[in-house]
């Protein structure tokens, strides 16, 4: 049996219904920009597997360091304990958010990142003796596959089996000149019941890379400060120089209370989530009564391999030259922009920073389901691009090694594509 067989055989993968799916192809090797299948094919992975591959595959600085971290400590418990990576990491971080950040929570992965800042907000209204419950959040958000992140989510086919288990949550469409006022009117409804408001800036990745302004944000922000609503940021997806600068808070004129970091945080090389905390949070955590403890943690809190991880992306990240990459992206992928508006094929084409997303014009609807993106997957995946659609929707979002001659090709054979659509209808 081959390797496809035999993963066949065994696995159960994510995002896919296993009866109808494609041959699972089986890679054996990365290296920067392309990842290798068992027959030596070569592919450009255009979407950073998973929007999490921030600096290349297999890149060798993050390799070098957690090797030799592997050889001094590879886990401790983080109840009681502390180790280096863990409090460098931290420090690092810190230093990059906006001021107001300043204790930094350990987690898994992008969902328990938000979980826990769910249960940080709740819990500090009852700690204070104060009973808000009510959430605010997004229409179409996406936060994560856990029960408390997929209720902050926006309701879907995704989350209907567990409809009735989710928790109540108050949706609003994001802000824009027009629907502000509406806004603000829905959360005056509620005064002193808002737990939080959570919220993807700028960018809701999984709902169809579907984009606000930051001036919008900032203000729909600066009222919730101004009626004590707590906000959550959730910077899983567009941290560490997606939307062209570090974090998405560097757009913004408002400070959120708490972030929440995965997928690039490690540069793709091993899971790990943060959610860190303002001061005002930690606080209302400090007492002598053991009941107000956050009651919360995991077996690989902080893991030492995953902090080392973390610390060399984060170095790579930061270097000059990986930042004039990321501006390299952003001005090739707006130029592109201009070139696929005028294509008859594409509708609503939308930009920011590194991240790139347009719609394929048919018969259906846009949607996860429309069977477009399966037709356009399979065309991609013959040209040697790893490119997965959201439906109808495409997008970019490159590994920040991508070199301005590879960018060409993507963009070249993206235009192909979509010229056989054009010429098959």
């Amino acid at each position: 049996m081959n390797l496809s067989d035999r993963d066949r055989a065994v696995n159960w993968h994510p995002y896919t219904q296993m009866k109808t799916a494609d041959p699972i192809i089986p890679i054996v090797k990365g290296h920067g920009l392309y990842l290798f299948d068992d027959t030596g094919k070569q592919y450009i992975d255009a979407v950073s597997s998973w929007w999490v591959t921030l600096h290349g595959h297999a890149h060798p600085y993050i390799a070098q360091r957690v090797s030799e971290q592997l050889h001094t400590l590879e886990q401790v418990i983080f109840a009681g304990f502390t180790h280096e990576p863990a409090v460098q990491l931290s420090e690092n971080l810190l230093k990059l958010l906006p001021k107001n950040q300043e204790k930094v929570f350990y987690s898994d992965n992008g969902s328990t990142a938000v979980e826990v800042a769910l249960k940080m907000c709740i819990q500090f209204a009852f700690n204070e003796g104060k009973e808000k419950t009510k959430i605010l959040a997004f229409k179409n958000a996406y936060h994560g596959d856990t029960f408390g992140a997929m209720s902050v989510s926006g309701r879907s086919a995704w989350t209907q089996p567990f409809g009735e288990m989710l928790f109540d949550v108050v949706f609003i469409d994001p802000p824009t000149p027009e629907n502000l006022d509406e806004l603000k009117s829905i959360i005056c409804k509620h005064p002193n019941e808002w737990a939080c408001f959570i919220y993807e800036p700028l960018v809701q990745g999984a709902a169809g890379m579907l984009m606000h302004h930051p001036e919008d944000l900032s203000e729909l922000m600066r009222f919730c400060r101004a009626n004590d609503i707590l906000m959550i940021q959730d910077e899983v997806f567009t941290g560490f120089g997606r939307t062209g600068k570090v974090f998405a808070a560097d757009h913004l004129q408002e400070q959120p209370d708490i972030m929440c970091f995965s997928k690039g945080l490690t540069g793709g090389t091993m899971p790990m989530g943060i959610t860190t905390a303002s001061r005002r949070i930690f606080e209302a955590f400090l007492s002598e009564d053991n009941y107000k403890t956050l009651f919360h943690g995991h077996s690989f809190t902080a893991n030492p391999l995953a902090c080392t991880a973390a610390l060399a992306s984060m170095e790579i990240l930061m270097r000059e030259e990986t930042l004039a990459a990321i501006e390299v992206i952003c001005k090739k992928h707006q130029s592109f922009s201009e070139h696929l508006m005028r294509h008859p094929k594409v509708e609503k084409v939308r930009q920011t920073g590194t991240i790139l997303a347009w719609e394929i014009k048919n018969d259906n609807r846009t949607s996860y389901f429309n069977e477009i993106g399966k037709v356009v997957y399979r065309k991609f995946i013959k040209r040697g691009i790893i490119i997965r659609p959201l439906g109808n929707v495409l997008y970019l979002v490159p590994p920040y090694c991508i070199t301005r001659e590879e960018l060409d090709i993507v963009y070249r054979n993206i235009t192909e594509v979509l010229d056989e659509l054009e010429a098959s209808q």
